[in-house]
Order: structure tokens, then C-alpha cells, then sequence
């Protein structure tokens, strides 16, 4: 693990920095707080920290309330050493946002210990943040096709549209279904509608472009929501986008043999509705202007794209 010593004096920072090194870690020194500062807040910044209070150009406890007004940094132990006998100093020290500290000369065996227990909240702080990020993407997608759930498609849209009311420009909307899936889960079973589901995911995601968003919209349903678009774009991208579902034969049997032998890959298809407007009301009215195309779509099709009318579009 990597560790910050900043300490001006050398005579004590020395045998410190040999004592780390011993103890494994990789230790990287400075000696003075401006320094320690950049060091702490700049790339691949150390997990811990033990600073002298007593530095040049910033002290320690200046150091500690720097470090800890940045939200955008993972979490930084920090140490402070402090001068023996001044009074008061443990408690500021605490309150700039320390999170331990020790009195100089520091004792081997007592540093040891410390350093023992900040590696221990380091690993829990890990922990913690592992699962919170585990948690936010099970309530932000779709657990068959790991594409965003509707509502989070949704708040993309809503950035989106948000950014391109003050930038003036357009984004479009694509909203895909599959063509006769309940036929599909009827003669193939769940399991079968699964899979069409799973490999039309993946077809999109490889298809779309790498700022366009995607999601599952519904239960046949996708949107696709794609930046800068006005509605001539957008429907170039719906028609590349079908097109790429239609590239190939899915293979419905990949969860276990549901499908008699010999038809375990079928052609699936999409109907599509597309909408763009760089004004809507909200996106809400933008997603019911695709939804009224796509019904066209569904009715003249299948495996087919409708624009929205002139009048749906007038209404955004």
C-alpha cells in the first residue's frame, strides 16, 4: 500500500521512511504542505497519509482540511503527528478532519498498531463502497439484460433533453419492440422469450453509438436515446439498428434445451418508432410521440420503422 510521510525535519523522517518500507509499504515523502497537498490530491494519491503538524507553507492539520473538502476523492487516511505537551492540539487535530494521531517522537509499536487499524477502516471503507456500487447498479438495471431499467433510461433522457434546451440542440428517440413476442414465449416458452430478449440486448449494445444510451423500456421494449440527432439521424440510426438485429439468427436454447432439436436459432425482429425535437415539453411527451409511431410501425410491419407525423412532432 502506498503511504504519504510528510515531515520537514530529515533526521526524523528518515528512520520513518525506512521503518514503512520495512513494513511493506511504498512510501512516498515530501517535506513541506503544499507539496503533501498535491501529492494527496492529484493521480494515484496515497490511502494514507501521516503528516508532521509542523510543515512549511501549510501545516498538517491544514493539509487534513484541504483533503477533506474534496468530494471527488477516494477516501485518504490521514495522521497526524503533534508536538508533546501542547494542549488542545488532539482536539483540532480531530476537527480539521483527522482521522488519528500521535504524539512525537513516535514509537515504533505504537505507530505499528495505528497503521494496523487504519489498513482494517480502509478495507471496511472498500467494502462499503463495493456494495453501495453493487446496489446502485441492481436498482438502476435490468437484471436479464443488464441494460438500464426504464426509469434510469428515463433520467438519461431528461439530462439529455435538459442539455440540448441549452445548447439549442436536437435529440432523438428510438423506441424498438420485438415483433410477435408473445407468439415467441408461446411456442418457445419463457425461457425461449428470454433469450430472444437477452441476444436483441446485446445486438443493440453493440450497434449503438458510444454516446447513444439504451435501456429496457418494457418488457418487449427498448429505448434508445441519441445525442444530437434531429429526426433524419435518428431514423438512420433506428434503420442501422434494425437492420443489426435482424443480422442474424438468435439462439433461443442458451439457457438448457427448451426447443425440439434443429430449431434452436430463429430469426427475431424489431418494430420501431422515432421521434427528435431539441424542445419538448418533457420526456415524457417526446417517449409518446415514438410510442404513437411504433404502433404504426407494429401495424404496417413487422421489422419495420415509423417516423413520428409532423403533427406529433408539433406538439413537443
Amino acid at each position: 500500500m502506498k503511504i504519504l510521510l510528510a515531515d520537514a525535519d530529515l533526521s526524523s523522517r528518515q528512520p520513518l521512511e525506512t521503518l514503512l518500507t520495512q513494513w511493506g509499504y511504498q512510501v512516498v515523502v515530501s517535506g513541506e504542505g503544499q507539496e503533501a497537498l498535491k501529492l494527496l490530491t492529484g493521480a494515484d494519491p496515497p490511502r494514507l497519509a501521516i503528516l508532521v503538524n509542523s510543515l512549511a507553507t501549510a501545516d498538517g492539520a491544514a493539509v487534513c482540511r484541504e483533503v477533506r473538502k474534496r468530494d471527488d476523492l477516494d477516501y485518504t487516511y490521514l495522521m497526524l503527528v503533534l508536538e508533546t505537551g501542547q494542549g488542545g492540539l488532539p482536539r483540532s487535530a480531530v476537527e480539521a478532519g483527522a482521522d488519528d494521531y500521535l504524539f512525537s517522537p513516535v514509537q515504533e509499536e505504537e505507530l505499528r498498531v495505528r497503521l494496523r487499524a487504519a489498513r482494517r477502516i480502509l478495507g471496511l471503507r472498500h467494502q462499503l463502497h463495493e456494495a453501495q456500487e453493487a446496489l446502485a447498479y441492481q436498482v438502476s438495471h435490468d437484471p436479464l439484460t443488464g441494460l438500464m431499467n426504464r426509469a434510469a433510461i428515463l433520467d438519461v433522457l431528461r439530462r439529455e433533453l435538459a442539455r440540448a434546451r441549452r445548447g439549442k440542440s436536437p435529440v432523438g428517440v428510438i423506441k424498438a419492440e420485438l415483433d410477435d413476442f408473445k407468439d415467441l414465449n408461446r411456442k418457445y416458452g419463457s425461457a425461449g422469450g428470454d433469450s430472444a430478449l437477452r441476444a436483441t440486448a446485446r445486438k443493440l449494445r453493440a450497434a449503438v453509438r458510444p454516446y447513444d444510451a439504451l435501456g429496457r423500456f418494457g418488457t418487449q421494449e427498448f429505448l434508445v436515446v441519441t445525442p444530437g440527432s434531429d429526426i433524419r439521424e435518428a431514423l438512420a440510426q433506428a434503420e442501422r439498428l434494425r437492420a443489426a438485429v435482424l443480422s442474424e439468427k438468435v439462439e433461443i436454447s442458451e439457457w438448457g434445451r427448451h426447443v425440439p432439436e434443429g430449431e434452436g436459432q430463429i430469426n427475431v425482429t424489431v418494430s420501431m418508432g422515432v421521434a427528435a425535437s431539441s424542445r419538448p415539453q418533457d420526456a415524457e411527451s417526446l417517449v409518446r410521440a415514438t410510442e404513437a409511431a411504433l404502433r404504426r410501425a407494429k401495424t404496417a410491419g413487422p421489422n419495420r420503422v415509423e417516423l413520428a407525423s409532423p403533427e406529433e412532432l408539433a406538439t413537443l
